[in-house]
């Protein structure tokens, strides 16, 4: 069953970031499903310098970030990767989780084409360009929204007990000074899947 907006429009970024684990991200692609199970995220809040909407700075880049929970957030990091974030809290209120690493679940095969050959096959997935780049996410799905049938996120009915979740600093965002050392990554513990 897909999340309701409920689940994302409540007011802490980092628990939404935590229930986010063990739920399933998946997309419909010229009819083909592909998707798998969400191990890793980082939260991000406005109200700190890791964000791209730090002190509520609204531009044409992150300007779905101050809509109401329950979108997409897709933007181009280094001119290469596409990264998808999950929209949460109110109007308004610009805060996002970056979905980093899942677990393969559904239509493997098509990831396995969009991705090519790969050394090691817990790479298909384990980083937020590479999911992107198997689950056919691209910039155009920035705006989406989460309960459509072009990119979608439901509960498979996998619970995640709480001393299974790991928490540690977020990755690449040094330039965030203290703000980088906030423990907002969160990892399924001894996950195959997870990057890095």
């Amino acid at each position: 069953m897909k999340l309701d907006e409920e689940f994302y429009q409540g007011p802490d970024v980092t628990q939404i970031a935590r229930n986010l684990l063990g739920k399933g991200l998946f997309t419909r692609v010229k009819g083909i499903q592909t998707g798998g199970i969400i191990v890793e995220t980082e939260a991000y809040s406005w109200k700190e310098r890791g964000c791209h909407a730090y002190n509520a700075k609204k531009t044409d880049r992150n300007a779905i970030m101050f809509e109401a929970g329950g979108h997409a957030y897709v933007y181009l990091c280094y001119g290469i990767h596409n990264l998808f974030n999950v929209v949460t809290n109110t109007h308004g209120v610009a805060d996002a989780v970056l979905v980093r690493a899942l677990e393969p679940l559904t239509g493997v095969a098509e990831m396995e084409a969009r991705r090519g050959k790969l050394a090691n096959p817990y790479h298909l997935t384990s980083g937020p360009g590479k999911l992107t780049r198997a689950l056919g996410i691209d910039r155009s799905y920035n705006g989406k929204f989460l309960r459509d049938n072009e990119v979608w996120i439901e509960d498979v009915g996998k619970k995640v007990a709480k001393r299974d979740i790991e928490a540690s600093a977020r990755i690449g965002i040094d330039y965030a000074g203290e703000d980088a050392l906030l423990p907002w990554r969160f990892t399924i513990r001894d996950n195959r899947w997870i990057s890095r």
